[in-house]
């Protein structure tokens, strides 16, 4: 005589938990996982001022840029982009309203809006200028490479002032505040023109 089997509310009751259970650490296993950054960013970005940034801004682009130096720096090109633009958006959340007195502090957030602002054209235009850069080692590519150089540097020194501004006039609370976003904009644009100048005469 075989045994009675469970009832199935019982059964349902025994094993909806450990179902539960099993699926969200699979979930939560699965989104916790972060990208594998390819050898050849690891590589690359030993190059720059700050290899272990370049290596976790750029680990999601593994799979674009391949062994590319081009595609390499365009890719941190576009990171630097996206966070300068985020910044100068924060700042200018935090620019005084018309009708407010201008003091010291509001105005070391204007000038340094104005210079994000200029640093996010230049990196816009650094970025169009790489897809145009046609051959390597090309007349037209050495014209290029020198543009992009030119900007991303412009950039930095744009961020720099920023950051001078905030230092000399920001009082303390806004000074932290907006300090660390705009330093981790230098550090990336940094890293950037690091790698947009691996594509020199030897590339």
């Amino acid at each position: 005589m075989k045994p009675s089997s469970l009832p199935l509310s019982l059964t349902l009751t025994l094993t909806l938990p450990l179902l539960l259970l099993f699926t969200t650490a699979t979930v939560v296993h699965c989104a916790g996982r972060a990208p594998v950054p390819s050898e050849f960013i690891r590589s690359s970005c030993k190059a720059t001022r700050y290899p272990a940034l370049c290596v976790q801004s750029l680990s999601t682009y593994g799979p674009s840029v391949r062994r590319s130096p081009r595609q390499l720096a365009q890719a941190a090109l576009t990171v630097s982009l996206t966070q300068a633009r985020s910044t100068a958006a924060f700042i200018d959340r935090l620019s005084p309203k018309p009708d407010q007195a201008r003091s010291r502090q509001s105005g070391a957030i204007k000038d340094c809006l104005e210079t994000m602002r200029d640093g996010v054209d230049r990196l816009r235009r650094s970025i169009n200028e790489m897809s145009r850069m046609g051959r390597s080692r090309s007349h037209q590519f050495r014209l290029h490479l020198s543009n992009v150089q030119t900007w991303v540097s412009a950039a930095l020194t744009d961020e720099n002032t920023c950051l001078d501004s905030l230092s000399q006039n920001a009082g303390p609370t806004l000074r932290a505040g907006v300090r660390k976003r705009v330093v981790e904009v230098v550090q990336v644009t940094s890293n950037a023109l690091a790698l947009v100048n691996q594509l020199g005469p030897q590339y």
